[in-house]
């Protein structure tokens, strides 16, 4: 229902109808998303960075949990986020819109999600990708590491004896 920074309101009756169809997708591990937003309304497999594993309402805020996938652009996803780079999350998807006045438009009916895509700038105020503790997280000069990073040196360490 509010505003976002590109002057689209989409009405949470339609947020809520989409988050529920995308359930099924989240459920088949198939709610892929890209980084930015390409040109196509279509999910560019050799693009895909990460695979959405959960979405839920937090009061009006829809949010959820990603699993970022050891793809080239996953990989790239991954050093960013244990830079310390700050990324946003957008929701990406198609339909129509109504002049509501002011610079807004009103988000309508036959909308459709197609998923969620990490971007430098999202037009949702505040939304903004928050490393949970199975990743690397850049914290005040050190890195926090989960069992995947572990899991990683150990190979790493493996390969180097083998070499």
């Amino acid at each position: 229902g509010a505003e976002n920074q590109n002057g689209r309101v989409y009405p949470r009756e339609i947020l809520e109808r989409e988050a529920k169809k995308y359930e099924t997708l989240i459920k088949e591990r198939r709610a892929l998303g890209e980084l930015d937003h390409p040109d196509s309304s279509v999910i560019n497999l050799k693009n895909v960075s990460h695979n959405v594993r959960e979405i839920h309402w937090d009061n009006d805020d829809l949010v959820g949990t990603v699993e970022i996938l050891p793809t080239p652009s996953g990989n790239i996803l991954k050093e960013l986020l244990r830079a310390g780079i700050l990324l946003g999350i957008s929701s990406r998807g198609m339909g129509s819109v109504t002049n509501i006045g002011e610079g807004k438009v009103k988000v309508e009916p036959d909308f459709e999600l197609i998923g969620w895509d990490f971007v430098s700038n999202p037009s949702t105020h505040g939304a903004f990708m928050t490393p949970m503790n199975e990743s690397v997280v850049k914290q005040i000069g050190t890195d926090v590491c989960g069992d995947f990073c572990k899991a990683e040196n150990l190979m790493r360490e493996i390969i180097t004896e083998l070499s």
